[in-house]
């Protein structure tokens, strides 16, 4: 494992810990504890945390591939960083769109979501077309 992969996948662990205390206050929304939340914002917000957790996951896979790809050092880390990022961004993009009193249709920082969906589909198919040329 390199050094880099050591280092994202430090970051990433680290970063499941928001992602179980996301849990907790999702679990506190659901349970009616915030009755000001619209069903909208509720379905965000459950979907902004299974997004998380699943592309961290994801993410994690990744990095053990991507130090198995013909990869150059530069397009290495940016691969690293994307898939990362991804969850970040995806994550935020669903939290963000649902901010606001009463909301019920998203908001602006819905944008995130999408941005989270081209750095991951950039970065899964650099790393798939790497490993494909990798092969024996």
């Amino acid at each position: 494992m390199t050094n880099a992969t050591k280092l994202i996948a430090g970051c990433l662990l680290i970063a499941i810990t928001t992602i179980e205390y996301g849990g907790t206050f999702l679990l506190s929304i659901l349970s009616g504890k915030y009755a000001e939340f619209t069903e909208f914002q509720r379905s965000m917000f459950r979907a902004g945390h299974a997004h998380a957790g699943v592309l961290t996951v994801l993410a994690l896979v990744a990095l053990l591939f991507t130090d198995q790809a013909t990869l150059s050092t530069p397009m290495g880390w940016a691969v690293r960083i994307g898939f990362a990022a991804a969850p970040v961004l995806v994550g935020a993009g669903f939290f963000g769109a649902a901010i606001g009193n009463g909301r019920t249709q998203p908001g602006g920082l819905v944008a995130l979501l999408w941005i989270g969906v081209f750095v991951l589909g950039g970065s899964l198919i650099v790393l798939g077309i790497h490993l494909l040329q990798a092969r024996g």
